[in-house]
């Protein structure tokens, strides 16, 4: 087959869990993932003779082949906010992402002033063109006063969809998702225009009832299943942004959109994000909630900020300040959760120390999110025909090497 890199160990992917595994890659793409038995290439590779430079059967014990991991919502990382409008900036924050395990995620923006929405969605526009994003997602600032957590109040704004023309045109095909409050009047007008240029509607930060947060969910799916078809695209569904964070608890006689979400994901009708860091949820509501509603209607997030991969201190999201102590991030004015410090191969640690089984929390971390960005033949995957991003680790999932479009990542430091 004349492989350039030979990969042995166990493979855990959404779609199985082989043992004695082997990954091979030619030219940027995997040519071979599965049993090492059943490899048809060099017969001294599979027996475990590897050539130089491979990792072969000789070391292959303790050894765990992932699928590169697919974060939809992170805000930054490495001492650099995507909100801050800088390309470098966050070049920066992907590259040391894509270090540490997730190969592919979209670059999330808080809410801000519209000015600088635009001027941040252009340089995340060229950061996606680059390749080092698979785009860009909006957090805002169509969002529910009375659940803005770590947004400023002062910035949120009813739902225009003069200003929302604007950032579409900015943005162009960068712009992946958008959240929003279902409650807001004219609501319904942006998730119809979201749709139809197949920009994921995600529901969050919203103080809406059951009904409302059905319909909204409804209405999305609906939307994007035409747009879907239209463009011989499918895959997309619509998305709730880090369930349970930033809107009303379940209540027995109040159920709130959480109930609603629930459904809509357990009848595969939209992909609810989880925060499973630890700090976001309990690990027995990750575990509870993977029960429910199965690990395919699951997006693990990160909702990581630029205190990611550094020590604690103070630190900015967007306009508001944040300080980071053991850990968890908080907005000095309110002490509400600033997002995350994790990284996603973190929060598949955490995932799994919950109780959810690997090929789960992996499944959520890999080829559910990238089946949410139509990304299914391009990530999220290990098999034959797929950029080879592989995250290579020991059985307690710490990282020892990741392989990006067939190039190993060159670890990009942590401090503190």
């Amino acid at each position: 087959m004349g492989e350039d890199l030979i990969l042995r160990g166990r493979i855990v992917t959404g779609s199985m869990d082989v043992e004695d595994g082997l990954v091979a890659v030619d030219g940027g793409h995997i040519t071979y993932a599965g049993p090492a038995s059943g490899f048809r290439g060099d017969p001294g590779i599979a027996a475990g003779r590897g050539a130089a430079g491979n990792l072969d059967a000789a070391n292959a014990a303790g050894r765990i082949l992932l699928p590169g991991l697919v974060d939809l919502h992170c805000h930054g990382a490495h001492g650099s906010d995507f909100s801050e409008g800088s390309v470098e900036g966050a070049r920066d924050a992907a590259r040391y992402l894509h270090s540490r395990g997730t190969t592919t995620l979209l670059a999330s923006l808080v809410t801000a002033a519209p000015a600088d929405l635009l001027r941040n969605l252009k340089a995340l526009r060229t950061v996606a063109e680059e390749g080092l994003v698979a785009g860009s997602h909006l957090e805002g600032p169509f969002l529910s006063a009375g659940q803005c957590g770590a947004h400023d109040p002062g910035l949120l704004l009813e739902p225009d969809a003069g200003l929302m023309g604007e950032l579409l045109e900015v943005a162009g095909p960068s712009l992946a998702s958008m959240t929003l409050a279902a409650e807001l009047p004219g609501s319904e007008a942006l998730v119809d225009l979201l749709a139809a240029r197949g920009v994921i509607p995600s529901l969050g930060h919203t103080a809406a009832d059951h009904q409302s947060a059905a319909s909204f969910l409804e209405r999305a799916a609906a939307g994007l299943s035409r747009a879907s078809t239209a463009a011989s695209r499918g895959g997309q569904r619509p998305t709730v942004t880090h369930l349970f964070n930033a809107m009303p608890s379940l209540h027995h006689r109040s159920p709130g959109p959480v109930s609603a979400c629930l459904s809509a994901a357990r009848a595969g009708n939209a992909v609810v994000e989880l925060i499973a860091d630890g700090v976001h949820l309990a690990p027995e509501t990750v575990k509870t909630v993977f029960e429910l509603i199965r690990a395919d209607n699951i997006a693990l997030v990160t909702d990581s900020m630029a205190a990611t991969g550094l020590q604690d201190g103070h630190y900015k999201l967007g306009t508001l300040a944040v300080t980071v102590d053991g850990g968890v991030a908080r907005v000095d004015s309110t002490g509400a959760i600033a997002g995350g410090t994790a990284t996603l191969l973190d929060v598949v640690r955490s995932a799994v120390a919950a109780g959810v089984s690997l090929r789960d929390a992996v499944a959520s971390a890999s080829a559910v999110p990238a089946a949410v960005l139509g990304l299914s033949g391009q990530a999220g995957d290990l098999r034959a025909g797929v950029p080879a991003d592989v995250v290579v680790v020991d059985t307690e999932l710490n990282l020892a090497g990741v392989l990006r479009r067939g190039e190993w990542v060159a670890e990009v430091g942590r401090s503190g």
